[in-house]
């Protein structure tokens, strides 16, 4: 590669001024881009280069002999620096006039490297529809669009691997986000645009490949049982590689069981992507799920408990023996509201296996005072069932004209009493009631003790 490239070519862009190379490199680069030819005067690339270091947003030249020069003698430095690692040629025409063109590789790096910068993505319906294309064909220069089939197949097939690569990338950057609305975010905006709306997603309709892969492999078989198509393939394939006839016929036959080939052995690719896909959601999806729940159930209080106190023991220079006088040890004991219910950690009660022995049914009447009885408890067993539009009536009722009360000021004469304010605790940190709560302080009334908090009335 170094016989064709310079060997000081990448020097520029892993230097410590690697930004201004590049912002240089770039600069000339658009303005020789809209000119009929890469050759442009040397004094209109100075001028341009001049510039740029006059603005005050231009990054600075550290550790070379250009500091403290004006903008101009930057300018002629920098063209010098670009000619002497590879990536410019000056020429002399013949009225002296210096021109500069950027060398053949440099030109096709400057592209590859923009379109990464700008996160260009392929198109793999174009290299599907060219290749059905091509196939279909009937040409005089069989040989020329057979290359054109190989070198779009293989476009298509490093497309698909890439994206496959970049699904795994998304996969191993799970673990840089710490919270559910990061994870969010990058699954359903980030990765959803950059993978699933534009490749993914057209891969499995539009630019689906069972839809021209039966008919690009018959042609291409057809194709090489054809006498007549290989004799000119075969010639015009030597004249252009410069080799034996027999050598090229081996190449047709070569690049054309290759191309089907590839086809043939797509859907490997094509289930690993569907897999990774799936595998990246699933995980994104857990990654949440794990930090919604890993707070507040009982191993993340224990693990705040446990945190909490190691700090007022550090912290008051305490022995063990004095833990009992922490604080916030009478408050340990809580009710929360989980943002996920995890299914999982339900216990399944152990069923033993009995054998059916069947009886006869009895054919009496029923007892219409005992069927009432049963339901009017029922009926009061239902009333008594508290739910968060109850819970809202019953705030309402006790708020009154008022804007917030005190739950210390809700009546207390009862069980039933207590468990109506447990109750307006739990539900008020729901979004959809009719109030909030702040919790305050320790209280004991009734022979009830609890933390006391205030009931505020939402303003719509």
């Amino acid at each position: 590669m170094f016989r064709v490239i310079d060997e000081r070519f990448f020097v520029p862009l892993a230097s410590p001024n690697k930004t201004v190379y590049w912002e240089c490199i770039c600069k000339l680069f658009s303005v020789m881009d809209h000119q009929p030819s890469f050759g442009v005067e040397r004094d209109i690339l100075v001028e341009e280069l001049q510039y740029y270091f006059e603005q005050t947003q231009a990054a600075e030249l550290e550790g070379e002999d250009v500091e403290g020069k004006s903008a101009r003698d930057k300018a002629n430095w920098m063209i010098r620096k670009l000619e002497t690692y590879g990536w410019i040629d000056i020429e002399t025409d013949k009225s002296y006039v210096q021109r500069i063109n950027f060398k053949e590789y440099a030109v096709k790096v400057i592209k590859t490297l923009l379109e990464i910068a700008e996160g260009k993505k392929i198109e793999y319906q174009g290299y599907i529809y060219t290749i059905y294309s091509l196939v279909r064909s009937a040409t005089d220069n069989p040989g020329i669009v057979l290359l054109s089939i190989m070198e779009n197949t293989d476009m298509l097939i490093m497309g698909l691997k890439n994206l496959s690569s970049g699904i795994k990338h998304y996969i191993d950057e799970l673990t840089r986000y710490k919270t559910p609305a990061e994870i969010m975010n990058v699954l359903f905006n980030d990765y959803i645009e950059n993978i699933v709306d534009k490749a993914y997603h057209r891969l499995l309709t539009s630019d689906n490949v069972s839809k021209f892969r039966p008919e690009i492999i018959d042609r291409l078989e057809s194709k090489s049982r054809s006498k007549s198509y290989m004799e000119k393939a075969s010639q015009e394939l030597a004249g252009i590689r410069e080799i034996s006839r027999d050598e090229a016929e081996e190449l047709v036959y070569h690049y054309i069981h290759q191309v089907i080939d590839a086809f043939q052995n797509m859907d490997e690719i094509l289930s690993e992507i569907n897999r990774k896909n799936t595998q990246y959601q699933r995980a994104a999806i857990n990654r949440a799920k794990f930090y919604l729940i890993g707070g507040e159930d009982v191993r993340g209080q224990i693990k705040e408990i446990l945190s909490g106190m190691n700090e007022e023991i550090n912290r008051d220079d305490k022995d063990l023996s004095g833990i009992y006088r922490i604080e916030f040890m009478d408050e340990l004991i809580r009710i929360y509201s989980s943002a996920v219910l995890d299914e999982k950690s339900f216990y399944t009660p152990i069923e033993g296996k009995k054998a059916f022995e069947p009886e006869m049914l009895s054919d009496e009447e029923p007892n219409q005072e005992l069927r009432d009885e049963k339901m009017r408890r029922m009926l009061e067993k239902l009333a008594k069932v508290l739910n968060p539009e109850k819970i809202n009536n019953y705030v309402e009722k006790q708020l009154g004209d008022r804007q917030e009360m005190s739950a210390s000021e809700l009546p207390l004469g009862d069980t039933d009493d207590f468990v109506k304010m447990i109750y307006v605790r739990l539900y008020g940190q729901r979004k959809n009631m009719k109030y909030t709560i702040a919790v305050k302080e320790m209280i004991k009334k009734a022979g009830y003790c609890f933390n006391d908090f205030t009931i505020h009335r939402k303003e719509y």
